[in-house]
């Protein structure tokens, strides 16, 4: 009988190819906030400092991008249609131009207390988790290795609720809302600081 040759032993290496999400708020976390709250012109759009640098790095280091919150000033009416859609564009614009490609933005400007054809609930209104089952579904999304960025305990309260990791920055209302009871174990001066942990931690991983 023959003898079986000596084979080394194959080692399977399990990887989890799922999409990693950043979903990031954009007042106060992504944009510097004016004044009123929102901006009522492209030409307000201002991005914190360093975020876009870092958002890129984040993106190379295998996050995908996600825009996500509300948007109150359309669904009360404060803010036009036209001029919302103006302000989108210039801000996708901008993501693009500096290589950042959008996986989906989830802004939400429905209410049910909103005007006209805003006043309706949506499963995108946070602290509803719509946007997280959606991309799931959709976009084969590991809530496991994504994250929630946010300024107020709101953006926070959805991701916790959902199952993702969540952290908070010192920059807008920088948590002090206490809309919701949610401590975050991440908080940062800014976005730039917690993008740069987290590729820092994602590089040093095997994915």
């Amino acid at each position: 009988m023959l003898a079986r040759p000596n084979r080394p032993k194959r080692v399977l290496s399990i990887v989890d190819r799922r999409t990693r999400g950043l979903f990031l708020d954009r007042w106060g976390t992504l944009l510097v906030a004016p004044a009123r709250g929102y901006a009522e012109r492209a030409e307000e759009l201002e991005f914190q400092p360093g975020s876009l640098d870092a958002l890129y790095r984040a993106q190379q280091a295998g996050y995908s991008v996600y825009l996500f919150g509300n948007e109150p000033a359309v669904a009360d009416g404060l803010l036009s249609d036209e001029a919302w859609k103006e302000i989108q564009g210039a801000l996708l614009q901008r993501l693009a131009a500096h290589g950042i490609q959008l996986k989906r933005d989830y802004s939400c400007a429905d209410h049910p207390q909103g005007k006209g054809v805003h006043q309706q609930d949506s499963v995108y209104l946070l602290p509803n988790t719509g946007c997280f089952h959606h991309a799931v579904h959709f976009d084969d999304l590991a809530l496991e290795h994504s994250w929630v960025i946010g300024d107020s305990t709101v953006e926070l309260a959805a991701g916790w609720r959902a199952g993702t990791h969540i952290a908070g920055v010192r920059t807008g209302q920088g948590l002090k809302d206490r809309t919701f009871d949610v401590d975050p174990p991440v908080v940062g001066r800014d976005l730039t600081s917690v993008l740069g942990e987290l590729v820092r931690v994602a590089t040093s991983l095997r994915w």
